[in-house]
């Protein structure tokens, strides 16, 4: 059963995909999402990163189990998360797509300000990040790099420590 602290962290970006709010994933959510992504994404090939996207869905769909509504509830999407920290190869493989994608410049690097635009791109919306994007750049030197993103992603999907740098990830939490 997922921790409180999952719950809260994991209900923001729920409600990110969640393109219509109705409280369900389906793979319209998905495909939209994608289509977000790869309207703004940097150096990642396009074809990748939906793939990538929309190849959650399937995964999701299955914990659903047969009920026949071909949609994903934020309780189901939890149980998919408590497994996650056994299938690190799928996080990581996830984690490099968004980096390529958020790497906007292609220089290597996620700055603040591309930063930033993970943010809106994912949340649809500004946000603030001037007190979140300190949190990641541990050596304050004012962008992130692959691995240190590949490693706050991790932490994020996988991990369930309320202190690590990665519960940031998406921004703030929701409240």
């Amino acid at each position: 059963m997922a921790s409180e602290f999952q719950r809260r962290k994991v209900i923001g970006v729920f409600r990110a995909m969640d393109v219509d709010g109705d409280g369900r994933l389906t793979e319209a959510d998905f495909q939209a999402l994608a289509h977000r992504w790869t309207a703004v994404a940097g150096s990642v090939d396009p074809e990748r990163l939906t793939s990538i996207m929309t190849g959650w869905w399937p995964v999701l769909r299955a914990v659903s189990g047969p009920d026949g509504d071909n949609a994903v509830t934020l309780d189901e999407v939890l149980l998919v998360v408590e497994g996650l920290g056994e299938a690190v190869d799928a996080v990581s493989g996830t984690a490099d797509a968004m980096f390529e994608a958020i790497d906007l410049n292609g220089d290597g690097l996620i700055s603040r300000s591309e930063y930033g635009a993970l943010i809106e791109t994912w949340n649809g919306t500004p946000a603030a990040i001037d007190e979140v994007f300190p949190r990641l750049d541990l050596d304050g030197d004012g962008h992130l790099t692959r691995d240190e993103f590949r490693t706050h992603w991790t932490e994020f999907w996988a991990g369930d420590d309320p202190d690590a740098p990665g519960t940031y990830v998406f921004g703030a939490l929701a409240e």
